[in-house]
């Protein structure tokens, strides 16, 4: 089975590649049509939430992303 991927793209969306259900917040899942590709909207813009329609573009977001490594999370009492 390949992996699912996600980039960060700088000035633009979120590329997810691989196998993926995307879901609501009600758990419905989104219809892909077939799709193994698709980018998510970051900049708030997009007509087509959550996907990117380029609105990025048209409004100058940005946003350049380098990976980090976030501290081990707090523990839970």
């Amino acid at each position: 089975m390949s992996e699912t991927k996600i980039t960060v793209r700088s000035n633009g969306s979120l590329l997810v590649s691989g196998p993926v259900t995307l879901v609501d917040a009600a758990g419905q899942p989104f219809g892909l049509s077939g799709r193994t590709a698709f980018s998510l909207c970051r900049c708030g813009h997009s007509e087509s939430k959550p996907f990117c329609d380029g609105s990025h573009n048209r409004v100058g977001f940005k946003s350049e992303v380098t990976a980090c490594v976030l501290p081990p999370p707090k523990p839970k009492p």
